[in-house]
């Protein structure tokens, strides 16, 4: 069965009712008929970008608690691999959440992610590969 990555940027925003984006994460993942993934780095991330709101944070905690994304370990072996991720994309720079992501993408052999982030256009899986973005949130200034 096809899977899709979620990056925290849909996640802070489907709980976040004042971010731009807030209706269409509400949207994609009423739409969604895909099991969604992240990594506890995705989930920290999320919980401290929706810290001006305790309520929001305990919602997000019971939608998890609800079975709504499945979230998948970084055992200590991958740390070398997030390593080179990161120098690889220093100059963006990319973040320990998205180096996860990037890792768990090998890893599972996925290339599917929700994202607003523009980075996974840069970003390559095992080096080559693009990211399909399927929530592609961004606005050109």
């Amino acid at each position: 069965m096809k899977k899709i990555l979620i990056d925290s940027g849909p996640l802070i925003a489907l709980f976040d009712a004042s971010d731009r984006y807030h209706q269409k994460s509400i949207e994609f993942i009423k739409n969604n008929k895909y099991p969604l993934l992240t990594t506890i780095a995705s989930i920290t991330e999320t919980l401290h970008l929706l810290d001006f709101n305790r309520q929001a944070q305990i919602d997000f905690l019971e939608w998890i608690d609800r079975g709504a994304i499945e979230i998948h370990n970084i055992e200590i072996n991958a740390f070398r691999r997030i390593k080179e991720l990161t120098e690889k994309y220093h100059d963006l720079p990319m973040d320990f959440a998205d180096s996860c992501l990037v890792y768990l993408a090998e890893q599972l052999k996925l290339n599917t992610i929700a994202t607003i982030d523009r980075d996974f256009t840069v970003y390559r899986i095992d080096g080559r590969k693009k990211f399909h973005v399927v929530l592609s949130l961004t606005e050109k200034l």
